[in-house]
């Protein structure tokens, strides 16, 4: 659990969560889907930065444990991005389909859309993931 492989994937798995999800939704995916959020002031105007980089960390970290055993020593970018677009599929379009069918948060644009970037943001992880422990495993 917390091999010399994991730890170092999770800290550059963080720092992509930190700097790939202020680039795919602070940057990229604002102006595209401002209209489609449905409850206004649904996201803060500055986020708590400390518990957004502990949540990155956590998150990288249960995003490479589960890896370690999805790889079965089979490590490297293919693994990687193949877990990531999994991951990417259930909670982009899973769990958003879930919050679309239960909550007044986002129109199904917004939703899909939100889909497109959880796919490449948990792709870019899992790439990380499997080239870091390809490298150091």
């Amino acid at each position: 659990m917390f091999s010399k492989a994991n730890l170092i994937a999770t800290l550059v798995a963080a720092v992509w969560g930190m700097g790939g999800g202020f680039l795919l939704w602070g940057i990229i995916a604002e102006p595209l889907m401002a209209d489609s959020v449905l409850i206004p002031d649904l996201i803060k105007a500055e986020p708590d930065m400390a518990f957004l980089a502990l949540g990155c960390l956590i998150q990288a970290f249960g995003f490479c444990s589960i890896y370690r055993k999805f790889g079965m020593e089979n490590y490297g970018a293919s693994t990687g991005l193949n877990m990531g677009i999994l991951v990417g599929i259930m909670i982009g379009l899973g769990e958003k389909m879930i919050d679309y069918a239960t909550a007044n948060m986002m129109d199904m644009q917004g939703t899909l859309m939100n889909f497109v970037i959880y796919v490449i943001f948990f792709g870019v992880t899992g790439l990380i993931a499997g080239l870091i422990y390809q490298k150091v495993s």
